[in-house]
């Protein structure tokens, strides 16, 4: 990018900023100004309602006393709603390079300085910071290896180890390092035009396994029961995932369930239930001790078809391919479902913790042949993770990424794009 790009580049994203900048005040206001009015009318109600109250039989003032407390309760609750809208709207950072980066890539996608939010900026933002150990290791080095020279065989060599120390993999690498050599043997690849095309490469590695599922982004569909089943091990935060999973299908207005099938776990019911109420979903569940998974789901299936639910989600135990039982338990759901609901869409998602880097391929591997998977779900992109393993997910075990976490809050779970993954991991400094 030369230093006119860079500086229109900058213009552009201050403009989006200042725009962004004044949304939020406004909303900031009106919001304000709702919360005095909630105010004042219940305090207006309140003193009506002691009026009457003095002015009633005392045979009637229970019943006024009745009526006043289901009023407040409902102003308070409205306001309680009001201070939610508040806190869950993120506030406008500092204008800065992870500003102007965010605005940048949503510029590529085509968005306009008008439509650019601040749940994208911030979303963005920490999207990058959590590959921000994988770039260290790999796009830093290579950068300052390439410098503003063209690409050689040896740098092509240097590329080579930096991608297979990034996880990406054996099987992405080769085919990067191949495509690049082709390239590199047909024409001089200076380092701008080399990163651009590494982009291209390490995308068309991701998008692949989307493309071949026919399905470009995993969305409920409606008219059908949609379950979805989230599998993993202990620890990759699994359940987390469903809870954020939940809320992003309420919020997106899809009739949401969730049935809590892990009973081997003791607290996965309980954490359950708190990320239910977060995001207003309701959750089937069997309080009895090693209750049987496929009871719940069953329980949870009747209700969803009584509710017209669009998607089930289903939160399985822990395992892993060497534990029989488990396997047998995951097995035992899929025959549930396919009896109780034999049109249902059902989808097996794999969720992997980022910082396990190939010990994540590992698992992919092994469960892509016990639980027939149809996607994956990469979890703790913190910024002490290992991102390169998705790309070695999507070529190694032909898995579509269906969504990628990058954060602890309610919010930061997102489906994935590729584009937006690539640009956060080859972003340089």
């Amino acid at each position: 990018m030369t230093n006119t790009d860079s500086d229109n580049s900058r213009e552009w994203a201050a403009q989006a900023y200042a725009l962004l900048k004044k949304r939020q005040e406004e909303q900031k206001q009106e919001l304000q100004k709702q919360e005095e009015q909630k105010q004042e009318l219940q305090k207006q109600e309140e003193q009506k309602q002691e009026e009457q109250k003095q002015e009633l039989q005392k045979q009637e003032e229970q019943k006024q006393e009745l009526q006043k407390q289901e009023l407040i309760d409902n102003v308070s609750q409205e306001s309680i709603s009001i201070q939610s809208k508040i806190s869950a709207e993120p506030e406008l950072g500092e204008f800065d390079d992870n500003f102007t980066w965010s605005a940048m890539v949503l510029a590529a996608q085509g968005k306009k300085i008008n439509q650019i939010s601040i749940d994208e900026i911030d979303w963005l933002t920490k999207l990058r910071k959590g590959l921000e150990e994988t770039r260290k290791g790999f796009v830093t080095e290579l950068l300052d290896k390439l410098g503003d020279d063209p690409l050689t065989p040896e740098s092509l060599d240097d590329l080579e180890t930096l991608l297979i120390r990034a996880d990406v993999g054996i099987d992405s690498t080769d085919k990067v390092i191949s495509s690049l050599r082709t390239k590199l043997n047909e024409e001089v690849v200076g380092a701008e035009e080399g990163i651009k095309f590494l982009k291209q490469e390490l995308k068309l590695i991701i998008d692949k396994p989307i493309k071949d599922s026919g399905i470009d982004l995993l969305v409920p569909q409606k008219g059908k029961l949609n379950v979805w089943l989230l599998v993993g091990v202990n620890g990759v935060g699994k359940t987390t995932t469903l809870g954020k999973l939940a809320y992003l299908s309420s919020r997106s207005n899809y009739k949401t369930l969730i049935a809590a099938a892990d009973t081997f776990r003791a607290a996965a019911v309980e954490q359950l239930k708190v990320w239910g109420e977060r995001s207003n979903v309701d959750i089937i569940s069997n309080p009895s001790k090693n209750a049987d998974p496929a009871a719940v789901v069953f329980d949870a299936i009747n209700s969803a078809k009584k509710r017209n639910v669009d998607l089930l989600l289903v939160d399985t135990a822990g395992r892993l391919q060497t534990k029989n039982n488990l396997m047998d338990e995951l097995a035992k759901i899929k025959k549930i479902i396919d009896k109780k609901v034999p049109d249902a869409i059902v989808e097996s998602l794999l969720v992997l913790d980022a910082s396990q880097g190939q010990n994540g391929l590992k698992q992919a591997k092994s469960f892509a042949k016990s639980a027939n998977l149809s996607g994956a779900i990469i979890t703790k992109l913190d910024g002490t993770s290992r991102g390169g393993v998705s790309l070695a997910v999507s070529e190694e075990v032909n898995l579509p990424i269906r969504f990628i976490g990058a954060g602890e809050g309610i919010k930061d779970l997102k489906p994935f794009n590729s584009f937006e993954f690539v640009e956060a991991l080859l972003a340089d400094k």
